[in-house]
């Protein structure tokens, strides 16, 4: 239990619920505890499991109610319990759904901001994507920690105008930020572009996605660590993803990692290619 959580079956006025392995069941539960209204739900599984919970998430969002999904365990990171417990195409039919916003943050930073706009977003669901992995903190200015909030930003610029972007989110943005100091010794001016909401980024207007993504850049590569067609509106004809086509392997997830491509040597290639 979290600091201060108090589980219902040993407390009735607790604020904890044990669904076990329910995961419509608790998706569920939480329309209904929205819909009665007084509480901010939040439930968490591991993201493969998002697929038993489907038709109560995509009914929170169609009743336009205020749910929190927190999904872990995003990616084939995961490791040895194989494809069936690896999500490959969860995250964008997330995306894709109408009226949900999904959020996959590459540090704490990112977090905290991904949870303030989950609790303030009253009249729709959220959906929070973490992975199992560690992951490092990036550095940031004060104006870069308020553009979180925008789903894109800027996380590390280069010197004049950009010969590439690469555009990440989640754990891949560190992968990212380490590619993009090869290139640069390469002679590359490289930008790097952090993106943990889609949706939110693709609110903003006109003026804001064309500073960080400017349309003269047409060298672009996406890293995620997840099925690729999503990004191509992103990166374009002219661009590449860097992510994954097919089902996982059970492998320890850094191993896996490595043989699916998520190595600064196939971004290097990659852009290289371009």
């Amino acid at each position: 239990l979290w600091s201060g959580s108090k589980g219902i079956q040993d407390d009735p006025a607790g604020n904890y619920i044990y669904y076990g392995v329910r995961e419509f069941g608790m998706s569920g539960i939480m329309n209904g505890v929205s819909l009665h209204g007084g509480f901010i739900n939040y439930g968490a599984t591991f993201l493969m499991f998002m697929e038993y919970a489907r038709n109560a998430v995509r009914m929170s969002a169609l009743m336009g109610i205020q749910n929190v999904f927190v999904y872990t365990h995003d990616s084939i990171g995961q490791g040895e319990d194989g494809p069936t417990h690896q999500p490959i195409e969860q995250i964008a039919n997330l995306r894709m759904t109408p009226n949900m916003t999904v959020w996959r943050p590459c540090d704490a930073t990112e977090t905290a901001v991904a949870w303030k706009s989950a609790v303030e977003r009253q009249n729709a669901p959220t959906s929070l994507i973490f992975s199992r992995q560690g992951l490092a903190a990036q550095a940031r200015n004060a104006e870069q920690v308020s553009d979180i909030a925008k789903g894109g930003y800027v996380l590390q610029d280069c010197n004049g105008t950009a010969d590439v972007i690469l555009i990440a989110t989640g754990s891949e943005v560190q992968l990212a930020v380490d590619s993009a100091a090869e290139l640069t010794g390469q002679g590359k001016n490289v930008r790097v572009v952090s993106m943990p909401s889609t949706n939110e980024f693709d609110k903003q207007d006109s003026a804001y996605k064309e500073s960080v993504l400017p349309s003269t850049v047409i060298k672009r590569v996406a890293i995620e660590a997840a099925h690729t067609d999503f990004w191509y509106k992103y990166v374009g004809f002219s661009g590449s993803v860097v992510g994954m086509q097919t089902f996982g392997e059970s492998a320890p997830g850094g191993d896996l990692l490595k043989h699916f491509g998520f190595t600064v040597a196939n971004v290097v290639e990659t852009v290289n290619s371009l």
